[in-house]
């Protein structure tokens, strides 16, 4: 029986998520995959869509609302992949009580404004270039490690070596059961 896997988009969703359809491609045959686009999630519907608009959005009030649907649909305990605003709203509702086996966020930017962590494995993964990732002393005072991937902002999650690299990953974990959870890049 396959692992459930649950993968939560960034804040576009769907709308600019061509690349998502990647880690699907990936990921499909080794788990059962759960799908949630976050703007669905959060009930965000904008008729003029910019970051600025939907980073509003999901900052006032956004993520909360993300966050009690997420725990409203999901009671199975499975594995989280979720990019961005994903991360956040998955590493919230783990703190909330989300059955949560393991988490793996990447460019999870917003989990900076957080003062503590879900009790379960976590894998961060950030590019060197994202001026929004958590500092050096949030991940030691939080307790948490993370992998910086030089060269990169925080949209390396869009690009194929590392959705190959993640993908590789999770797919080591999925057919050896690793708890330990492996560099990413």
């Amino acid at each position: 029986m396959a692992q459930r896997l649950v993968v939560i988009s960034d804040m576009w969703g769907v709308k600019k998520g061509l690349w998502i359809t990647s880690y699907l491609g990936y990921l499909q045959q080794y788990y059962d995959i759960v799908f949630y686009d976050c703007q669905q999630l959060a009930n965000i519907d904008l008729t003029i869509q910019t970051d600025k608009n939907i980073h509003h959005a999901f900052v006032n009030g956004g993520i909360d609302t993300a966050v009690a649907h997420l725990l409203k649909r999901e009671d199975h305990p499975s594995h989280y992949l979720a990019f961005s605003t994903g991360g956040t709203i998955a590493w919230k509702a783990g703190l909330k009580g989300l059955p949560i086996k393991s988490l793996y966020t990447i460019s999870a930017t917003r989990i900076r404004m957080e003062t503590e962590k879900p009790n379960v494995p976590i894998s961060l993964l950030y590019g060197e270039n994202d001026e929004y990732r958590p500092s050096s002393e949030w991940f030691s005072k939080v307790g948490v490690e993370t992998e910086i991937v030089k060269n990169f902002g925080h949209t390396l999650y869009t690009d194929e070596k590392i959705i190959q690299s993640v993908c590789q990953d999770l797919l080591d974990r999925a057919t050896q059961k690793i708890s330990k959870p492996k560099k990413a890049v």
